[in-house]
């Protein structure tokens, strides 16, 4: 498969597939195009193919971005997020899915305070305990959700992770097992239907685990390109 149109439909049909064999529908899982450092052309050959649903890392790149292509796109920041890109992030981002501590998930409150809104959020866990991996670790998830939950100010609705690269995908179950686990335990405290694990590599599995939103770039668009 060349093109964009063709990877997009494999990529759902599998996203399907592993749905079902969770016994869910196809319709509970989300495509995250992630289009980080791609073109506007190549992005717009996404959308052409029916993608809404765009993940950028860095903010300004995805404002750039936004300006070129069509305003009924979806913007998700899926990388991580620094405390004076907020309001940058917050006026384009439909959903944050890397708040990673309790000063982020306060900063980001505050800001949206400022500014009216009640913005979208997803809570960054380290599953894999990973040195160079940003996120909660999952105990101490667990001692600050309560904190994080009376922010009034932004919506908490689920949890994201990043498993540790692995060119065979079954070894990335434990860890999307472990979040999944780790959400089950904290709905006593309030609902988290989303989670957002699963890249290139292994968003099968993701999906078989209980994923809800993917996040795909190079089986989409190949490796990563210069803007």
């Amino acid at each position: 498969m060349n093109n964009i149109a063709e990877k997009l439909t494999d990529v759902r049909e599998r996203c399907g597939e592993a749905a079902r064999r969770s016994r869910r529908q196809a319709e509970e899982v989300s495509l995250i195009a992630v289009s980080k450092t791609q073109s506007v052309d190549r992005i717009r050959e996404a959308v052409e193919a029916g993608q809404r649903i765009f993940g950028e890392n860095r903010v300004q790149e995805a404002l750039t971005k936004a300006l070129e292509l069509p305003k009924k796109l979806h913007w998700h920041l899926i990388g991580h997020l620094q405390s004076n890109k907020i309001r940058k992030a917050l006026s384009l981002s439909e959903l944050l899915h890397g708040v990673d501590s309790v000063n982020l998930a306060q900063g980001i409150d505050r800001v949206a305070a400022e500014m009216g809104i009640l913005p979208r959020i997803l809570l960054e866990v380290n599953v894999s305990g990973e040195k160079s991996k940003f996120g909660f670790v999952p105990e101490g998830l667990k001692t600050s959700i309560e904190e994080l939950l009376a922010l009034k100010h932004l919506k908490i609705e689920g949890l994201m992770t990043v498993a540790p690269f692995d060119p065979n995908p079954e070894n990335s179950r434990p860890f999307f097992a472990k979040l999944r686990e780790l959400r089950d335990l904290l709905t006593q405290y309030a609902p988290l239907p989303t989670l957002s694990m699963g890249m290139s590599s292994d968003y099968e599995v993701a999906v078989e685990e209980g994923a809800t939103l993917v996040r795909v770039g190079s089986a989409l668009f190949g490796e990563r390109q210069s803007v």
